[in-house]
């Protein structure tokens, strides 16, 4: 496998610190902005297509309350795989909110007059192959294939679908243009074994257990964890503070991802609110590029994070 670029700079959701997670406006700043790799989130809709989209439910990030009364589950959530494509075709996204409706992040993009939609994978892309075709650079795809558990529970197959669209994008090959993550480590031992897939694998690693995911957490954040993980994935990709333990040294996690050559590509960073308590945003670049020496990161702000690497020398 060729080299991905080091340090890569992921664009977490497209430039969603700038405009709406994960819309086709959102990626096409990100591949202005200098991003290495742009980040899809995918679920499945009732007729099966690969959307881009963080979440498995939809009211977090578009108007479907509003647009689609009654079409809520008993726990008042709307979930994708319940509408078709062309339903969610019919929807507005906008920057994500909590179930009230409030801004999560209050400073963030609050425009009016532009249609966002929710886009297909097939349609992300085409645009990101367009914008490299037009550019001449080569920024990847970096795929999460979102809660498999959740939608087998439902009787889809979110690997099998996502792998139809790679291959009829030619995005299976032997090289690091396009990369698939997920939280759950079935999964990714599948697309290891089944061997279509032959492009990076990165296992995603949580703070803690979330009811109803796959996998043990705590065995992840030890020594004993990641060699397991070695055995399936080329690189994990865990959230910033597991890289330190409590007294601000290497990770036990991060030393053994490093001695078994596993690349590091942690999430997220944030010029808006803090990733570490106390480390604002330039700080932690420095923390997480010179002093721990990760591989890459996941930014809301790929071009900030494209400049404070500039000045740190990567």
């Amino acid at each position: 496998m060729s080299t991905m670029a080091n340090p890569a700079v992921i664009a977490h959701r497209g430039a969603c610190g700038y405009l709406p997670e994960h819309t086709l406006q959102a990626v096409e700043l990100a591949h202005q902005q200098g991003a290495d790799y742009l980040e899809q989130d995918v679920v499945l809709t009732a007729d099966g297509i690969p959307i881009v989209l963080h979440d498995v439910t939809l009211e977090l990030t578009t108007n479907v309350a509003s647009l689609f009364e009654g079409r809520q589950r008993d726990d008042g959530l709307f979930y994708a795989i319940d509408f078709t494509l062309a339903e969610i075709k019919q929807l507005t996204a906008h920057e994500r909110t909590d179930l009230s409706g409030k801004a999560i992040f209050s400073g963030r993009y609050s425009g009016e007059g532009v249609h966002f939609e929710v886009p297909t994978l097939a349609e992300e892309i085409e645009l990101v192959d367009a914008l490299n075709a037009n550019t001449g650079k080569c920024a990847g795809l970096y795929i999460e294939l979102k809660r498999p558990e959740f939608h087998e529970s439902e009787g889809a197959d979110l690997y099998a679908s996502v792998l139809q669209v790679l291959r009829e994008y030619d995005r299976l090959g032997d090289n690091p243009e396009t990369v698939i993550q997920c939280f759950d480590p079935v999964t990714l031992k599948r697309v290891q074994s089944d061997g279509i897939f032959n492009g990076p694998r990165v296992q995603l690693i949580l703070t803690e257990t979330i009811l109803g995911m796959r996998g043990d957490v705590q065995m992840m954040h030890t020594s004993e964890g990641i060699h397991q993980i070695a055995q399936y994935a080329h690189g994990i990709g865990p959230d910033v503070s597991l890289l330190e333990d409590d007294d601000g040294a290497p990770s036990e996690m991060l030393k053994a991802a490093k001695k078994l050559g596993l690349f590091l590509h942690p999430y997220t960073l944030r010029a808006d609110s803090e990733s570490l308590p106390g480390v604002n945003f330039a700080s932690l670049h420095k923390k997480l590029f010179i002093d721990l020496g990760v591989d890459g990161a996941f930014s809301d702000f790929p071009d900030q994070t494209r400049a404070l690497l500039q000045l740190l020398g990567k």
